[in-house]
């Protein structure tokens, strides 16, 4: 059985890694962000395409599956425009690429199509439109609301996984985990790596690399209990907009994680100590890279940036944010593996 699949908003590639994992052969990654070439070359087997997805040919995507090969596109959109951290913020073009990925799914007419984003993305009309299209164009279409943790990655992260198929009914693997799983908490995935300093970066592995902290971040990060937020602290330490009535709501920053229990869901803001609860539990900094990116489950092997270049806390911190979490990407992949496998059965 040959399968080709393309991976549309590739980044640096947390969801081919995971297809590939599950027997699925990728054999183009897209995307706009030059900085995902090296990372997405260099770790998994397939090439890559920099290119806007609203503005790419169609044709160019069909030429390479080739023929006799199940088609699969996948892709996330950049999830932003639905993302809980952009609500009540205006986002220019929020719908164009869930919208460009649908036109691109229309045209080359796949076998399989997965789309995964936020959970929020469901509210809005413009995901209906997504859906009601792919019904009409003839795929059988499931939605799947996801806790990833059920799937091997030890975050509270919630997500949408959409999957069509022309070949008949199509369903997400049932839940390869427990909630419960000691394994799927913070201590046992990060606890055992070597204890740096904020600003510092051990000698072994430069990923792991923490980002400074100002003094009066430094003594806030000492006034944090795991688990807690900022209305424990002195109110001295507190924020101008957290003093306010409207900045009351907001507990989910400036916060240390807990040793036992999974992490928050992982952003590109992930190594910074005021931009969610990426705190580490015991030591006075936020999250290293390093320690974000096994976190959404990338093996320590994964390079995110060639040997040569210089680590920056930000280019970094958004491939791994930005990231679909390569187990989350493995669930999807036997999904689609199995479907077909069934459809071959039948035939």
């Amino acid at each position: 059985m040959l399968v080709s699949a393309i991976d549309i908003f590739c980044g640096a590639g947390g969801l081919t890694a995971g297809l590939e994992r599950a027997g699925i052969e990728v054999i183009l990654g897209v995307d706009l962000d030059p900085a995902c070439e090296y990372p997405y070359t260099h770790n998994n087997k397939a090439s890559f395409l920099k290119a806007d997805v609203s503005t790419l040919d169609p044709g160019k995507l069909t030429e390479r599956y080739g023929s006799n090969t199940h088609k699969i596109l996948v892709g996330c959109a950049p999830c932003q425009p639905f993302s809980t951290y952009t609500q009540g913020r205006k986002v220019k073009g929020r719908w164009s690429l869930l919208r460009a990925f649908l036109k691109l799914a229309l045209e080359i007419q796949p076998d399989v199509i997965s789309m995964e984003n936020v959970t929020q993305l469901a509210k809005h009309r413009v995901y209906k439109e997504f859906i009601k299209s792919l019904k009409a164009a003839g795929y059988h279409v499931s939605e799947n609301p996801v806790r990833c943790i059920l799937y091997g990655v030890p975050q509270t992260r919630k997500r949408l996984v959409v999957l069509a198929s022309k070949l008949g009914p199509i369903e997400l693997i049932k839940p390869t985990h427990s909630a419960k799983d000691k394994r799927l908490t913070v201590r046992h995935k990060i606890g055992e790596l070597e204890k740096i300093k904020a600003g510092k970066r051990s000698k072994q592995d430069r990923l792991h690399k923490s980002a400074g902290l100002l003094q009066k971040n430094l003594r806030r990060i000492r006034a944090s209990d795991p688990g807690g937020t900022w209305k424990d602290w002195n109110r001295s330490l507190r924020s101008a907009c957290h003093r306010k009535k409207s900045g009351k709501h907001y507990g989910g920053v400036y916060g240390r994680m807990e040793w036992d229990a999974p992490s928050p869901t992982i952003t590109t803001e992930c190594f910074g100590f005021g931009s969610g609860r990426f705190g580490h539990p015991e030591q006075d900094r936020a999250l290293t890279l390093r320690e974000a990116a096994i976190l959404q489950t990338f093996p320590r092997s994964y390079r995110f940036l060639h040997p040569r270049e210089q680590v920056t806390m930000k280019r970094i911190g958004r491939l791994i944010g930005n990231a679909v979490p390569v187990k989350l990407g493995y669930a999807i992949g036997k999904s689609i593996s199995r479907h077909l496998i069934k459809y071959e059965q039948k035939k």
